[in-house]
């Protein structure tokens, strides 16, 4: 399943992005409403970050930020390591995991598509265990 392409993963996404001078309470809220856990910060349709939950919880809560004042820009991950929509699923898994990271954002060349996340592969996982229990019910019934 990590063999699958991240075009093949991405492909039910909508594009969840915020603007650098966004707060991070409009990030946040749009984070939320959106049920995911990080934000593609694009400028003139070029990625130019990523803001996390994490980023919110250290670089925000922690530090006593007013989320109202604080800009994306003054915030977020700039220039973050980025994966081609053609690539394996495993290539984004293997980044995550050399780097410490749970997402990574997805480019068409250098236009922003989407997002994978850690969260992805669990996802792929419960696929591949459906798949396993229907064929050992399959075999039940044939031998039965």
């Amino acid at each position: 399943m990590p063999n699958r392409p991240i075009s093949e993963i991405i492909r039910q996404q909508s594009l969840t992005a915020a603007t650098p001078n966004d707060t991070v309470r409009t990030a946040a809220t749009l984070m939320r409403d959106s049920k995911v856990g990080a934000l593609l910060v694009v400028d003139d349709g070029r990625l130019v970050g990523i803001f996390t939950e994490r980023d919110a919880l250290y670089r925000i809560i922690a530090e006593g930020r007013d989320p109202d004042a604080t800009r994306l820009a003054d915030v977020m991950t700039a220039d973050p390591q980025t994966i081609d929509v053609g690539k394996p699923f495993r290539n984004a898994l293997h980044m995550m995991f050399e780097n410490g990271y749970r997402h990574v954002p997805v480019l068409d060349g250098t236009r922003p598509v989407g997002m994978v996340s850690a969260r992805d592969a669990l996802g792929l996982d419960m696929l591949e265990f459906e798949s396993d229990l229907e064929l050992r019910e399959n075999i039940t019934e044939i031998l039965g």
